[in-house]
Formats: structure tokens, C-alpha cells, sequence
């Protein structure tokens, strides 16, 4: 099975809002992505708008010629969005206002309903929904009863811990793989990979895609975005060898 890239733009707008200015411009990094090979564009509207903008967005939609994965928050505001943009993929994510990134997994149990009738909007739009959840056996299990058809495993906590701990996680990435893919639900995967920590999860056989921003973006500085792209996709490549 083929291994996935979604890349995520979000810090190129991050950089542009620092001085408010035009640039740089989104659509052109966007361009450059999908010229690299990359198989999706992903983008996350947040509630308080610190990078991307609703404008961006409709932009992205209009010229994007890969898949368009939304990330959003399972409000009424942003589905309200997301059911006008009709993007390809929505993936719902928890969401705080003071957390400099996305935390943590989305809580399917502890939010069973809201979740469960935000997925049947984004369904009956025609969009095919992910969610954003730990490598947890018992959150996994609910997700068939949600009606979404895709898990985007959190990996941040892989990415940041050492030695035991970081076997550990891996275990579990595994494990929680294994039974989605078991229960029929793709498996995708994001959160805090790099070039040095990316190879081991994309080894993982029932993974379909990852979805990968922050150090793309951060190796663009130095290399150019396009090659950034090209780069991850070639470990990606050679993982599955």
C-alpha cells in the first residue's frame, strides 16, 4: 500500500500574519507543494484565525488541484464553512484558544454527540471526515459508531519523547493501527513529525497517509518549500522499501 503526503501550509500563513503583510503568499507555497508531489493540501481554520483566514480558504478551494483536508473544530461556525467550501477531506481537531498548537487527540467519547452530529453534517455534504484522535484502543472503538471513515492518529507525544517512552508510543500507534484497519477505518497519521522521527511511523503498514506541516515549513527556510516537499516524500518513499 502507497504511503500519503498531506502537507500543511498553516505556517506559511503564520509568517505572513506576523507583519500582516500579502506575504508570502500562500497560494504560491501551495502550488509549489503539489508541483513537489505532495498528495494533499492541508490547512486548519482556527476559531481566533491566527494563520489561516476564511479568505484563504475559499482561495485554497478555488485553485487547489490535489485533496483539500480542513482541519476544524466540531462547532457550528466552522462546519457552517466547511459545508460552503466543500473541501475534500475534513479532519475535526480539538481546539483551545491559548494552546500554541493542537495539544492532544479529540476526546470521542467525552464529546460523543457534538462530534457525532458535526460528522453527519460534513457527511451528508459530501465530505469525507477524519478524526483527530490518540492511539487509544477505547477511543478507537467508538469511531464506527461517529460514521466517520477516517482516524488521523495524534503523534505528538511519539515525536517528543525519548528512549522507553518513545517505544512505548510507537507500540501504541501500532497497536491502534491495527485496529482501526481491523474495524475498516483509514488510518492516517500527523502531529510533530520530522525528517529524523518520520521513517519508523510511515513504516507502519495500515498507515495510509501523514500529514506533515511545521518542520516542511521550517526546512523550507533553508532549502526552499518545494524541495522540503520532495525530501519528505523520498523518506516516505523508502520506508516502504
Amino acid at each position: 500500500m502507497s504511503l500519503e503526503l498531506g502537507v500543511n501550509i498553516d505556517h506559511i500563513a503564520t509568517l505572513r500574519q506576523a507583519r500582516g503583510t500579502t506575504y508570502p503568499d500562500l497560494l504560491q507555497a501551495m502550488i509549489l507543494v503539489e508541483e513537489a508531489g505532495a498528495d494533499a493540501i492541508t490547512i486548519h481554520l482556527r476559531e481566533d484565525r491566527r494563520h489561516i483566514q476564511d479568505a484563504d480558504v475559499y482561495a485554497i478551494r478555488k485553485h487547489c488541484r490535489r485533496r483539500l483536508n480542513l482541519e476544524l473544530a466540531a462547532t457550528d461556525e466552522m462546519v457552517n464553512i466547511a459545508c460552503d467550501v466543500l473541501p475534500n477531506d475534513a479532519c475535526i481537531v480539538p481546539e483551545k484558544r491559548e494552546e500554541l498548537t493542537t495539544e492532544g487527540g479529540l476526546d470521542v467519547i467525552g464529546s460523543f454527540e457534538r462530534v457525532k452530529t458535526s460528522t453527519m453534517r460534513l457527511n451528508q455534504a459530501g465530505i469525507r471526515v477524519s478524526l483527530f484522535i490518540e492511539p487509544d484502543i477505547e477511543q478507537i472503538k467508538r469511531v464506527p459508531d461517529i460514521g466517520a471513515p477516517v482516524i488521523e492518529l495524534h503523534t505528538g507525544t511519539y515525536a517528543n519523547a525519548i528512549g522507553d517512552a518513545k517505544k512505548r508510543e510507537f507500540e501504541r500507534i501500532i497497536k491502534a493501527s491495527e485496529l482501526a484497519d481491523e474495524l475498516g477505518i483509514q488510518v492516517n497519521a500527523g502531529h510533530g513529525l520530522d525528517y529524523e522521527n518520520t521513517q519508523m511511523i510511515a513504516a507502519i503498514p495500515q498507515i495510509q497517509e501523514l500529514n506533515i506541516g511545521h518542520s516542511i515549513v521550517a526546512r523550507a527556510v533553508f532549502v526552499g518549500i518545494k524541495q522540503a516537499t520532495s525530501e519528505m516524500l523520498e523518506l516516505l518513499r523508502t520506508a516502504r522499501l
